[in-house]
C-alpha cells in the first residue's frame, strides 16, 4: 500500500501543523504529514495510598506486562485490586503462572456491576472471555465494594490492608497488583492543540478531533476496549484517506461507544479513594513529594513551581491523573520534548 513504516520511533514535538519532529532509533528527523491519525493509546491510573511504593506494588497492567516479559510469578501469593475487566483477565494470567490469587478487590460497588450487565450481554464475545477467567479463578475470592486501603510490611509487602469503607480485613500477600482502570494518553493530542471532553478528546462521528486534517482512534475517545479501537481506528483510517465509511462500521461505532459509556459508569473511581492518601503519603514519586506539600498549591502549575510535583521523569503521567481526581486539578500546558531525548536527538532536528 505504499506505507513507510518506522519501528522504535517516538513523537517529540509537532512544531507546527503538517509536521512532527520524532526520535527514531536515537536519531531525529521530521516526518511531514497532510492529515493526522492519532492512536496513542492509555495508561493506568495509579492512586496513591500509604504504603504504594514498598517494592512489590505494582499495576494491574504492570504485572501483566513483567509476566508477557518472563518475570515469574510462581509460588508468589498475589492480590489483585482496583477496578474494571483487567483485574479478571491479570489474575487469570497470574494464577496460570503458578501464582496464588489471594483475593480480587473490585472497587466498583454490586449495583453498578448489575446495570452493566445488559451492555456487556450485547458483547457474546467479552462474555465468553469473562466467563472463561470466572472458571480459572472459581476458588479465588472476589469481593465487589471493597477496595486496598493500605500496604504494610517493613522492607517489601506483607500484607493488603481491605476495606469496604466500614470494616477492614488483611490480606497477607508478596505482590498487590492495583490500579484503577486507564486514563487516555494524550500529551500529543494537547500538544497539537486539540479540544478535550473531560478525560477523552472531543470527536465527531468521523472520528475528526478539533484541529484540521488530525484525527483519533480508540482510547482517545474514551474507554472501551480492542473492540472499540478496531473499529474507531477503522473509521478514522477511510476518513484521513477521504473514503466512506460503510454503515455496518457506523453501526459498530454506535455500539462500541454505548459499551465504553456504561464501561465508564460502572467502573468510575469511587468518592471513598480520594481520601486515601494521608499527608505523609507520597503522590509525587519522581520527586518525592508527598500530599502535605501540596497542601497550599491550587492548581498542578503551583504545584510545578512549589514543589517539583510532576516535573521529574514521568513528566506527571502518574501524580496527574491522580492529583485530577484528589483535587480537581486540570492538567498543566504540554511543552517539548514529548519525552526525554538524548540532546544529541535535539540537534539533528535543528
Amino acid at each position: 500500500a505504499g506505507v513507510e513504516s518506522l519501528l522504535e520511533t517516538t513523537v517529540v514535538d509537532a512544531p507546527e501543523p503538517g509536521r512532527l519532529l520524532v526520535e527514531e532509533s536515537g536519531r531525529g528527523r521530521t516526518v511531514r504529514y497532510q492529515h493526522l491519525v492519532l492512536a496513542t493509546g492509555a495508561r493506568e491510573r495509579f492512586l496513591p495510598y500509604p504504603g504504594w511504593t514498598l517494592p512489590g506494588v505494582v499495576g494491574v497492567g504492570g504485572a501483566q506486562a513483567l509476566l508477557k516479559q518472563g518475570a515469574r510469578f510462581h509460588g508468589l501469593r498475589v492480590v489483585v485490586a482496583g477496578t474494571g475487566p483487567l483485574l479478571l483477565t491479570v489474575a487469570a494470567a497470574l494464577a496460570g503462572d503458578g501464582a496464588r490469587v489471594v483475593g480480587i478487590a473490585e472497587q466498583a460497588p454490586r449495583g453498578r456491576l448489575a446495570r452493566f450487565a445488559p451492555a456487556l450481554l450485547r458483547h457474546p464475545r467479552k462474555v465468553a472471555q469473562g466467563l472463561g477467567y470466572a472458571l480459572r479463578l472459581a476458588t479465588v475470592p472476589y469481593r465487589t465494594g471493597r477496595w486496598v486501603r493500605a500496604v504494610e510490611g517493613d522492607e517489601r509487602v506483607e500484607q493488603a490492608v481491605v476495606t469496604d469503607g466500614r470494616r477492614d480485613r488483611a490480606w497477607d500477600c508478596d505482590v498487590v497488583a492495583c490500579a484503577y482502570g486507564l486514563v487516555p494518553n494524550l500529551e500529543l493530542a494537547r500538544l497539537l492543540g486539540c479540544q478535550m471532553h473531560g478525560e477523552a478528546l472531543s470527536l465527531d462521528e468521523e472520528q475528526r478531533t478539533s484541529v484540521p486534517e488530525v484525527f483519533a482512534a480508540g482510547e482517545l475517545g474514551g474507554i472501551g476496549g480492542d473492540g472499540h479501537a478496531l473499529v474507531t481506528g477503522a473509521i478514522a483510517g477511510l476518513r484521513a484517506a477521504r473514503r466512506p465509511v460503510p454503515e455496518d462500521l457506523e453501526r459498530a461505532r454506535d455500539r462500541e461507544r454505548a459499551f465504553a459509556a456504561a464501561y465508564a459508569a460502572a467502573f468510575a473511581p469511587r468518592d471513598e479513594l480520594k481520601a486515601l492518601a494521608t499527608p505523609e503519603t507520597v503522590v509525587c514519586r519522581c520527586e518525592d513529594v508527598s500530599l502535605g506539600r501540596l497542601e497550599p498549591c491550587r492548581s498542578a502549575r503551583e504545584a510545578k513551581l512549589l514543589t517539583r510535583a510532576g516535573m521529574g521523569p514521568c513528566q506527571a503521567r502518574v501524580c496527574g491523573a491522580a492529583l485530577g481526581l484528589l483535587k480537581g486539578w486540570e492538567p498543566d500546558s504540554v511543552r517539548p520534548p514529548l519525552d526525554p531525548v538524548p540532546l544529541s536527538v535535539l540537534e539533528d532536528m535543528e
